[in-house]
């Protein structure tokens, strides 16, 4: 935290930041985008530990935050906890989270000369290259929120990656503070191996369990022992209330009681955010009613539970990108009266090309209910296939339109909700993008 760098690496940092300005200002003025990846990229060619040379810089510490579901919900919030108290905070508030995305985010607030003026850097970080930049950014504070099945095209199951995190955050120094899920099994037991400090934030509301374990369920065996865990109850995929009835495992005890904390953003999901955010803050040293404060009039980062208007009807755009993820959607969209929802998927890099995952999606539930359903997105007949499957009886009360053109899509969607309802658009990352800015007639990278 705010060490002192060489002169000759000064010099290097120097020039690498000069060039790396200059592209963003180059890219954003012809209006390219938002640059939020290439100029981290070019300045680790100039300089190969950029990444380490800025985190050094940070006064406070850096701030990392890692898991399938939640990154940006829970980054936002924490820089909002922390920004409320009155400190700088660099964050890739873009969503760009692998090394040349945390190197841009990094360089935004650097000067000319190199030089990093920040109290706290908060960074989100894609599950799969956390090994990679802990020994660059020696956080100060980890924060695992959970491990899913995501994009298996690239990453692979999750005791894998859960196995690389434990080997390398068990060389940290000791002083890091680690956060994980204590609901997570694979988590929990991580946490239970680590030699550094250890904080773990959870659920303990019995009222909230899942009638069943759902379809996209992942690690209900002991990680320990590999023997089939005993639930008392789950809240979401194997999220839950556990232990081994043949070696002992059993759930971590969250730090917070989780019944204590209110929460503004829907869904069961965001209260593992809200808490995860929550313990980080108060390891910081921050006030609780300045934490509760915060949460109570929290706004949601874009298309995470977001909601606007349009065309004076209200439309909530809830990201599904995972089947835990679109399962906790699904859940949001039936505990409403709301009868109009609108599935997006595509197939590209950010949202993972193997779109299977879609079998693991309790989509029975949607329509069930009934009312109208409109799909569309790059494999839109993939996701009507499978809501066409979900119909226990072909007379199941639901309106099923198919478009392909997203804008005809989304115009039809509002079409068919009423003046007094909201409209749900569930998309997959890239769908997302592009829905918000048919929406909102702007981009957002």
């Amino acid at each position: 935290m705010g060490n002192k760098i060489q002169f000759i690496d000064r010099l290097r940092l120097g020039f690498a930041v000069s060039v790396a300005k200059s592209v963003t200002f180059i890219v954003r003025s012809l209006r390219l985008g938002a640059a939020s990846v290439l100029p981290g990229s070019i300045a680790r060619r100039i300089e190969p530990r950029i990444l380490e040379l800025l985190s050094q810089q940070v006064k406070n510490g850096v701030i990392l935050i890692a898991g399938t579901n939640g990154k940006t919900t829970t980054a936002l919030l924490l820089c909002t906890i922390l920004e409320r108290k009155g400190y700088r905070v660099t964050h890739n508030s873009t969503g760009a989270n692998l090394e040349n995305g945390l190197m841009t985010a990094l360089l935004e607030s650097t000067n000319l000369l190199g030089t990093l003026n920040t109290d706290y850097a908060i960074l989100e970080v894609d599950e799969n290259i956390v090994p990679r930049v802990l020994k660059p950014l020696q956080p100060r504070i980890i924060l695992c929120l959970n491990l899913f099945r995501d994009q298996l095209d690239r990453y692979g199951e999750v005791d894998t990656i859960s196995k690389r995190w434990t080997k390398v955050i068990s060389t940290l120094p000791a002083e890091t503070v680690v956060i994980p899920n204590a609901d997570d099994p694979t988590l929990s037991n991580l946490g239970q191996q680590l030699p550094q400090r250890v904080l773990f934030f959870g659920l303990n509301e019995p009222a909230n369990y899942l009638e069943a374990i759902p379809h996209a369920v992942d690690s209900i065996y002991c990680p320990k022992c590999g023997h089939s865990l005993d639930y008392k109850g789950v809240y979401l995929s194997h999220l839950g209330d556990f232990t081994c009835p043949k070696c002992g495992f059993t759930k971590s005890k969250p730090t917070l009681e989780s019944s204590e904390w209110s929460q503004i953003l829907v869904g069961l999901y965001n209260k593992y955010n809200t808490l995860a955010a929550a313990t980080a803050a108060i390891e910081l040293g921050v006030d609780e009613a300045t934490i509760r404060d915060t949460i109570n009039n929290f706004q949601a980062a874009f298309g995470r539970a977001e909601d606007l208007v349009i065309n004076g009807k209200r439309v909530r755009i809830l990201l599904s990108k995972n089947p835990v993820g679109t399962n906790e959607t699904i859940r949001v969209v039936t505990q409403s009266t709301d009868k109009t929802t609108l599935l997006v998927l595509n197939d590209r890099t950010p949202d993972g090309t193997d779109v299977s995952w879609i079998w693991d999606v309790d989509t029975e539930k949607l329509v069930e209910r009934g009312g109208t359903l409109v799909v569309s997105g790059d494999r839109v007949y993939d996701m009507a296939l499978r809501l066409r499957y979900s119909q226990k009886y072909p007379e199941s009360s639901i309106n099923l339109i198919v478009e392909e053109d997203l804008r005809q899509a989304i115009a039809t969607a509002l079409e068919h909700t009423p003046d007094n309802e909201t409209l749900h658009i569930l998309p997959t990352y890239s769908a997302m993008l592009e829905v918000r800015e048919v929406l909102t007639g702007r981009k957002i990278l």
